[in-house]
């Protein structure tokens, strides 16, 4: 083993999964835990802001070019395992673990298909009417609670927005500029909670890594934050957190060679969660070749994830089956590719892994 420590998700603890749990739960009013900014105790409305990929590490070490967002008040929260879009917003909506919801990566074993998950489909073909959303991931978001939810107008109706958002009252916007616009809107009409979303700080990082693209954006999000900010009516609370941090992998990625890959049936996961699907009998052979990495990655099996609880405490039939027999997940920045990934060589910065600048988020509060 590394002498590096993966950071796990503090599940119940301050992770993802706990922020809609405590906001939409009855008992809101009682106790703030310590990981949730006090701002919020007694707050009459609530804004949840998710600025997807802004991680932590990467936003304390700008604070000249996110004034508003590091002035607000609170720390780290954890994301989930893996720290990807597609299971940590489903934590988010669900208040679940992975291991509970089922959407445990970027690709994901469905047993006739390997599915992207963002994408609902295979690269070919949808797979909504082979693998329905709803079914695959059956937990309401929000407690049940129908909730305003202002996100790309383009993803409504997409089978992943289905499955981690199904029953809401989608606010599709179309320009980031409409996101305060929409959101003082719903609050005006007498809502209580409102989640926005917002995803160029992570699309930026993917296409141009970080540098001057990345600051641009980045200052440009925490414009829309002093926006949003300043129309927000008294005793409103706003929380600021994402879904993941970022690192930058560039060139670095690794091509399994053939002594792992003899071993392999397929991959699933992605290139910073990589999971390695053994051909029947094969599983140690697959784990002894798959030493050699560990001087960049840790390389782990199906047991150890669960019994470290790196999905949860509970881990449904679902999302065991899902998993591979061996993930190879780096705490160097690297990225270990599948051809299948598809479209993904050109991404400069990549998450997915435990690392603390991938695994720690904002979650940071202002009151108006």
């Amino acid at each position: 083993m590394s002498h590096h420590a993966p950071v796990l998700p503090r599940y119940g603890e301050g992770s993802l999964s706990d922020i809609i749990p405590f906001l939409c739960s009855p008992a809101r009013r009682s106790t703030v835990p310590s990981w949730m900014p006090s701002l919020v105790d007694g707050a009459e409305r609530v804004v949840l802001l998710l600025i997807d990929g802004l991680g932590w590490n990467q936003l304390t070490a700008r604070p000249q070019i996110a004034p508003v967002i590091s002035s607000m008040v609170g720390g780290p929260i954890t994301s989930v395992a893996p720290s990807t879009t597609a299971t940590a917003l489903t934590s988010l909506t669900t208040g679940l673990t992975p291991g509970e919801h089922g959407l445990i990566g970027y690709r994901m074993d469905m047993g006739g298909a390997v599915m992207n998950t963002l994408r609902w489909g295979d690269g070919r073909n949808d797979l909504r009417r082979e693998y329905p959303p709803r079914q695959v991931q059956p937990c309401p978001p929000f407690l049940g609670s129908s909730v305003p939810v202002i996100s790309m107008a383009d993803k409504e109706g997409s089978g992943f927005t289905e499955a981690h958002l199904s029953g809401v009252k989608s606010m599709g916007w179309r320009a980031a500029s409409s996101i305060p616009v929409i959101i003082q809107r719903s609050l005006s009409a007498g809502e209580r909670f409102v989640y926005a979303y917002y995803d160029g700080v992570d699309k930026i990082a993917h296409e141009r890594g970080f540098g001057d693209f990345y600051d641009s954006e980045l200052a440009s999000a925490d414009a829309m934050v002093s926006s949003i900010i300043d129309r927000l009516p008294s005793g409103t609370v706003l929380l600021v957190t994402a879904d993941h941090g970022q690192v930058h992998v560039g060139e670095n990625t690794i091509a399994l060679p053939p002594n792992v890959m003899e071993h392999v049936r397929i991959q699933s996961g992605e290139g910073r969660f990589r999971w390695l699907h053994s051909r029947r009998g094969r599983e140690s052979g697959l784990l002894d070749a798959c030493h050699e990495f560990t001087d960049v990655a840790w390389v782990v099996t199906r047991e150890q994830v669960v019994d470290e609880k790196w999905f949860g405490a509970r881990v449904s039939a679902d999302a065991l089956r899902r998993m591979g027999d061996v993930a190879l997940v780096p705490f160097e920045p690297v990225s270990f590719e599948d051809p299948a990934d598809g479209g993904l060589f050109d991404l400069v910065c990549r998450h997915g892994s435990l690392t603390a600048d991938e695994m720690l988020v904002p979650l940071v509060a202002h009151r108006a």
